[in-house]
């Protein structure tokens, strides 16, 4: 590996490090140690969702057309530095919601710009960047790894010792060190400094035309409903596995990006075999198959069908959510690819999983009390759910060629 190519891994393994590192255990933390409210945790999830609402306006507004992307980088996290260290000394909800919002904020853009920084300095980013990529799923299984098996911050006793708090002080760190690494990364000017600036572009608007289609007209509504059962994952899935007293459930729960790391090198085969539509199927069968096994599961006899769930990630994620981007790209074409693919993105991460956590907090609040938490009834609802948006979408999408340019 050249010397470029090992700055930008190691600028993405510490950009999902810090990603990885506080997100998992986020609910965890919230109910343990803050006390929170389902509907309280759905608030502060979502607050990821008002960030990749906002993330395009930002790149689009200033990163593209005013400040070098690694700068912007730079600042960007050297500011959720201070934002992650605060985070770390609140000590009530009150405190702490206006603190994630903020960081989420900050954050999501640098999503957009490490890629940024990658693709402008790959001489061939289309055969380059995945192997840059995967340092960052290697990234978020570290801190994983970290906080369960290093420092046991997600053992049922350092939970009651109120220790998961820590991981905002190791991300507050690690994001000190990206924002002060990303000043020495090879320079990227903006790329569109001097262009006209077309806000249809930003919101994918340019795309909208996509959904005279049919079928991606089909799948554009199903994406956005599938981020219903999706953010049941991301809200509940760590403070379930403590709970039930699984241990070093974080560090387990890296099962899930090592599966998609095996699974994306299987789904190029798996399109060309099969088609867009069994693929997508499959996707959406792994969410209900996932759930159910979460709900029928223990911490005993039956951890197997927890452990089985949380591999089933890759099947989830690439089989639906990157097909998805691919069939997006075949639909779209040249002309308006970053539109569409922008509209794609707003409507999963942004309006999709936005109403998918406060739905998640209100079925959360609903089946819990002060003694016990029904968790069984709360995988149950995912479950039928994309169960009912897989029978729809097997009725009506059709299968078509992806199209090669």
């Amino acid at each position: 590996m050249d010397s470029i190519k090992l700055r930008l891994s190691s600028m993405m393994f510490l950009q999902f490090f810090i990603w990885g590192g506080w997100f998992v255990t986020l609910g965890t933390f919230l109910s343990q140690n803050l006390s929170a409210t389902g509907a309280q945790m759905g608030a502060a999830f979502s607050t990821q969702s008002w960030g990749a609402i906002i993330a395009p306006f930002f790149v689009g507004l200033i990163a593209d057309r005013f400040f070098n992307a690694e700068r912007l980088l730079g600042l960007l996290h050297l500011a959720g530095a201070v934002l992650m260290f605060l985070m770390y000394q609140s000590g009530d909800f009150g405190s702490f919601y206006p603190l994630v919002l903020a960081y989420m904020l900050v954050y999501m853009p640098t999503l957009a710009l490490v890629n940024s920084v990658s693709f402008g300095q790959l001489k061939q980013p289309d055969l380059e960047f995945g192997k840059i990529r995967v340092w960052g799923t290697v990234g978020w299984i570290a801190a994983g790894l970290v906080i369960s098996y290093l420092f046991g911050w997600d053992s049922q006793q350092g939970i009651a010792d109120g220790l998961l708090k820590n991981t905002f002080l190791m991300c507050a760190i690690a994001s000190a060190v990206l924002g002060v690494y990303s000043f020495t990364l090879p320079a990227t000017p903006p790329a569109g400094r001097g262009q006209q600036l077309k806000i249809g572009e930003l919101l994918g608007l340019d795309a909208l035309a996509l959904l005279k289609d049919k079928n991606f007209f089909l799948f554009f509504i199903a994406s956005v409903l599938i981020c219903i059962p999706l953010a049941f994952y991301y809200q509940n899935a760590n403070p379930f596995l403590t709970g039930i007293g699984v241990e070093n459930a974080t560090g387990k729960m890296t099962l899930g990006q090592a599966s998609e790391v095996l699974f994306m090198l299987a789904l190029p085969l798996f399109l060309n075999r099969f088609g867009i539509r069994w693929t997508l199927l499959l996707g959406m069968a792994a969410w209900v198959l996932r759930y159910v096994l979460f709900a029928y599961g223990d911490a005993g006899s039956s951890v197997w069908m927890l452990l089985l769930g949380i591999a089933l990630h890759g099947i989830c994620y690439d089989f639906f959510f990157v097909s998805g981007q691919i069939y997006t790209n075949s639909k779209a074409g040249a002309a308006i690819r970053s539109s569409a693919q922008g509209l794609i993105t707003l409507a999963t991460y942004g309006v999709g999983m936005l109403i998918g956590f406060s739905v998640a907090g209100k079925i959360t609040d609903a089946y819990s009390t002060a003694e016990a938490t029904d968790w069984a009834s709360i995988w149950l609802f995912p479950a039928g759910f994309a169960a009912l948006v897989l029978v729809v979408f097997a009725l009506v999408f059709k299968n078509e060629p992806l199209r090669q340019e």
